[in-house]
């Protein structure tokens, strides 16, 4: 049996390909301006790349963001459930999973078999979230994929009062003009993220291990700021941005 699972996030849009139980491959793209395009580009993509057609794959599963806009998918799912399956397929002890996306950041408690007991989602603003972080390396003038690295360097975190998007972007451009280092404002950007998804993640109280998942996992910063307020190692997900659409994809294996 061939399933496919497609997560359409604001930012990237991702597919993974199981076999009878067994990951075969996974792909992320760009969204874009259409999400229903990205869902079937990724699909025809990912299949084009494994040598196989759309006829025989038995079933697709769509979530994230623009889960509804896959007109290819038999099924859409929350992308919470998806990604509490993913991990488990990952890492079976993991019990906690906390994903920060494009556009939302998410808790999650997972039973022994990857379903979940409870979770808790900010989705009101973009604090917090991949957007805020790639309008904060604009204001810094440094490449997002290097903002992990270069805040580690940081002797002492700035201070980052707030974390609306646009009054945080005053601060920094406010910290900038004072001269403070890059290094600093960086870690002061992290600090002020885990602080909040900390928050959020205490209203459901995590149980160890704890896997991180979504693009926002490969920053070694936020990971090290979370690990810090959290006081417990957190496991970045081998699969950060596809554990959605791993998750999906084994869901559709299990209902077909």
């Amino acid at each position: 049996m061939i399933t496919v699972g497609i997560d359409v996030g604001s930012i990237t849009t991702k597919a993974a390909v199981v076999k009878d139980g067994q990951l075969l491959a996974d792909m992320v793209m760009s969204t874009g301006y259409n999400a229903e395009d990205a869902g079937e580009k990724v699909f025809e993509k990912i299949i084009a790349e494994l040598g196989i057609t759309a006829a025989v794959v038995d079933r697709i599963i769509s979530t994230g963001y623009g889960r509804k806009s896959v007109a290819i998918a038999d099924k859409s799912i929350t992308e919470i459930t998806c990604h509490a399956a993913g991990a488990h397929y990952l890492n079976p002890a993991v019990r906690s999973i906390i994903d920060i996306g494009g556009q939302d950041s998410k808790a999650i408690v997972a039973d022994e078999n990857g379903g979940v007991q409870d979770f808790a989602m900010n989705d009101k603003c973009a604090a917090g979230t991949g957007r805020f972080l790639e309008v904060m390396a604009r204001a810094l003038e440094v490449d997002i994929d290097d903002f992990g690295e270069v805040s580690l360097k940081a002797d002492t975190p700035a201070k980052i009062s707030s974390l609306c998007t646009v009054f945080a972007e005053s601060e920094v451009i406010t910290l900038i003009a004072k001269g403070e280092c890059r290094e600093n404002i960086i870690a002061g950007i992290h600090a002020a993220i885990a602080a909040r998804v900390a928050a959020m993640a205490g209203r459901i109280g995590l149980a160890a291990p704890v896997m991180m998942t979504g693009g926002v996992a490969k920053n070694k910063g936020v990971v090290s700021a979370l690990e810090n307020k959290l006081e417990q190692a957190i496991e970045v997900s081998p699969k950060t941005q596809v554990t959605g659409a791993i998750g999906a994809a084994l869901i559709a294996s299990s209902q077909a």
